[in-house]
């Protein structure tokens, strides 16, 4: 055995990532990328496959009891975003007291890269709750997107300021095993924040292009915590 670490239980969390299923502005793009700049895929929804990944996944989460253990879940405020984490991780019936069911929470720090492109502009929370019902929205500030600019691009260095804005976030939340639903390059960029603490093969490979409906499990480890015990 070739044990590289070792860390008390309580200094870690197990964090799911998961890139959402594949989108209609997923298909555009690859036929042509300047498809993104249209109007007609503003907050781009699921495509019939991207469906078929949801639900091929949930079955997955179910039976090897993932569903069970997950106590959270963090969910950007785009709709595809959103579909992919009730299809997963919700509860269908719509009982909010099933134990069976993680609360999910939307947040604007997991959301996709913001700017110039309408699949990425969110539309009102209000909207949103009438179609996601068992969502929680407390978090998010205002009713309109004021975050998507239609002239401006959010740049890698931006996404990864927020990365780190919101591991710093999770891991003062109690929940100490969370499913995060977001974006390809978002989830690149939240694992860049520990990518510094992995030999370069691992990084690699951690840290690669996620694939639709690709879920990437990590355990994240707070180092101040386990030093000043042994302090």
């Amino acid at each position: 055995m070739d044990a590289r670490f070792l860390y008390p239980l309580e200094s870690c969390k197990i964090i799911h990532l998961l890139r959402h299923g594949q989108a209609l502005h997923n298909v555009e793009a690859e036929k042509d990328r300047n498809a993104l700049l249209s109007p007609h895929l503003f907050d781009a929804p699921l495509t019939d496959y991207g469906h078929q990944q949801v639900e091929n996944l949930r079955e997955r989460v179910v039976s090897s009891g993932l569903l069970k253990k997950v106590e959270l879940v963090v969910t950007s405020p785009l709709f595809r975003t959103m579909q992919t984490a009730v299809g997963v991780f919700g509860n269908e019936d719509k009982q909010p007291s099933m134990k069976s069911s993680p609360l999910i929470l939307a947040l604007e720090v997991a959301r996709d890269r913001n700017g110039v492109r309408p699949p990425d502009m969110r539309r009102n929370v209000s909207e949103y709750q009438t179609l996601f019902p068992t969502i929680d929205f407390s978090q998010i500030e205002s009713e309109e997107d004021n975050l998507w600019r239609p002239d401006v691009r959010e740049s890698e260095e931006e996404i990864l300021a927020r990365g780190l804005e919101f591991m710093k976030w999770l891991w003062k939340r109690p929940e100490k095993e969370v499913a995060v639903v977001s974006h390809g390059i978002v989830l690149q960029h939240m694992l860049y924040v520990f990518a510094n603490d992995c030999d370069e093969s691992i990084r690699h490979e951690l840290c690669k292009r996620f694939a639709n409906c690709e879920i990437r499990t990590v355990v994240i480890v707070d180092k101040g915590l386990t030093l000043s015990k042994e302090n």
